[in-house]
């Protein structure tokens, strides 16, 4: 649940933090609605997503305020590790997804959800996620080719994608 949330709030330890907190009491508090034999991890994410989508419906103004102040605050030098930049551009380009898209990426390709289980978790049909999944696997293809120069194979693979080679 925390590396699910702390994909939903852009990798806020914190803010995922309370975000596990909160779902784990709205789970409690409904415990008498899990269907004995159900999917329990599928019910904790999908209340977890839940609980993210009412937060973030409820404090749309806030979290501006955070973001902008958060991008203002970073001004650190980058790692002089090639590796090292390349990993925080990529995390950088999966936090810059649509939320639909990098909720479902991350189910499917961190989590190793099926579709049909992230489907389940986000209430939505399986096509609508595999729909997202190809859209953000896109994405993060087209960052990769972005300023490459030579002809050598992406760095990194993108799991489930095909790479060019």
């Amino acid at each position: 649940m925390l590396r699910y949330a702390r994909t939903l709030v852009r990798g806020s330890t914190t803010e995922a933090d309370d975000l596990v907190h909160e779902a784990l009491v709205k789970a409690l508090e409904a415990e008498a609605s899990f269907r004995r034999g159900g999917n329990l991890r599928g019910w904790l994410l999908s209340i977890l997503h839940n609980t993210f989508v009412s937060q973030r419906r409820s404090r749309v103004a806030e979290l501006r305020r955070v973001e902008a102040f958060g991008a203002a605050a970073e001004t650190h030098a980058q790692p002089e590790q090639e590796g090292r930049a390349r990993l925080t551009r990529v995390v950088e380009a999966f936090h810059d997804l649509p939320e639909d898209q990098r909720a479902v990426l991350h189910l499917v390709a961190i989590e190793g959800m099926a579709y049909q289980e992230a489907a389940d978790a986000l209430g939505v049909p399986v096509g609508t996620v595999m729909s997202r999944l190809s859209r953000a696997r896109e994405a993060l293809r087209r960052f990769e080719g972005e300023g490459r120069t030579d002809r050598r194979p992406p760095a990194f693979r993108i799991i489930g994608g095909q790479d060019a080679s």
